[in-house]
């Protein structure tokens, strides 16, 4: 993979695929991993058991922002790999916007810091949003 650029892979809703679709980018050498799709509690959402099949240690599945409230954090080794809930498709920031800067810059994001988004952790969805120039996300 030319790793200077995103690598976009589409998976079957297929947890092992998922697993391995995950594996495969990691041991081809991307440093972060973010997978979207059937993140909610629903028996039939399998993307969260796909990250964990991936050997992935999660560190929350759940945030208290919205929209967002459906992340998850986990690391396979040292990278990260976000899922990411349908929120991203309908918003335009969403606990992603607050998560991702830190995890480029290199921090261990941990449970912990995810709790603490709950203070700021409700985007207003104002007409003209002028975030990060505004209270979400702001501890």
């Amino acid at each position: 993979y030319d790793l200077e650029q995103p690598v976009v892979r589409f998976a079957a809703d297929e947890a092992v695929v998922i697993a391995s679709g995950i594996i495969e980018l990691i041991d081809s050498g991307c440093d972060l991993v973010v997978v979207t799709g059937g993140m909610s509690v629903d028996p039939d959402d399998v993307t969260p058991a796909g990250i964990i099949q991936a050997g992935a240690d999660v560190i929350k599945y759940g945030a208290p922002v919205l929209p967002g409230a459906m992340f998850m954090l986990a690391y396979r080794g040292s990278v990260p790999i976000i899922g990411l809930p349908a929120c991203a498709i309908y918003y335009r920031t969403t606990v992603f916007d607050l998560v991702f800067p830190r995890l480029l810059s290199g921090e261990k994001v941990t449970a912990a810091a995810i709790s603490k988004l709950g203070h700021g952790g409700l985007c207003r969805i104002c007409a003209q949003c002028v975030f990060p120039r505004c209270s979400f996300g702001k501890i």
